[in-house]
């Protein structure tokens, strides 16, 4: 008799509730964050072309509003620059300035994808760009669907902001493209 009152009880909260049950339980709002709170923009990128673009690490990087899928965004990343993919991730620094980027780009959906997938249902995960997988920063309990073929694509800011998450693919998502400065810079000097 308790259990389905107490299942009754949250029933009504999820339902009539002010929504604040599903946000404690939730951990944090991502939509509802400090825009201002210690953000620093990269720099424009440096390359002649693209100084809409930012400097972040050796890639020059732009948000795109596109809500597309992962594949989608892949192929529309290399149609943006010669050598562009989806943004790989190698420093705590370099995923901080995606944050700040994000915040200030669309600061009520700060959720985009990474350039980061499971290698057929491995464990393994690789960026598109071939770069090294070096660096990590998983929200606690991801990725949680490794394995299975579910949640094969990383994306930013699901549920702790700053942090990845596995996801489907097929969801569709704003994202970052990124390209090698150096290798712009050298057929710049051509």
């Amino acid at each position: 008799m308790w259990k389905s009152g107490f299942v009754s009880f949250l029933l009504m909260s999820l339902l009539f509730g002010g929504g604040n049950f599903l946000t404690l339980e939730r951990g944090f709002d991502v939509d509802h964050t400090n825009v201002t709170s210690w953000c620093s923009m990269p720099k424009a990128c440096d390359v002649d072309g693209f100084t809409d673009w930012f400097k972040v690490g050796h890639f020059c990087v732009k948000y795109f509003y596109g809500h597309t899928n992962f594949t989608q965004a892949e192929f529309r990343c290399r149609i943006k620059a010669p050598g562009a993919h989806l943004v790989s991730l190698h420093s705590k620094e370099d995923n901080n300035y995606l944050l700040c980027l994000v915040k200030k780009m669309n600061p009520s959906n700060l959720r985009f994808w990474l350039g980061g997938f499971e290698f057929f249902k491995s464990g393994k995960f690789l960026w598109v760009d071939g770069s090294y997988w070096n660096y990590q920063i998983w929200t606690s309990g991801e990725p949680n669907h490794m394995y299975t073929g579910t949640e094969e694509c990383v994306e930013m800011n699901w549920k702790e902001v700053g942090k990845w998450n596995d996801d489907s693919c097929s969801v569709k998502k704003n994202y970052i493209c990124a390209f090698k400065r150096h290798a712009m810079l050298k057929v710049d000097q051509e």
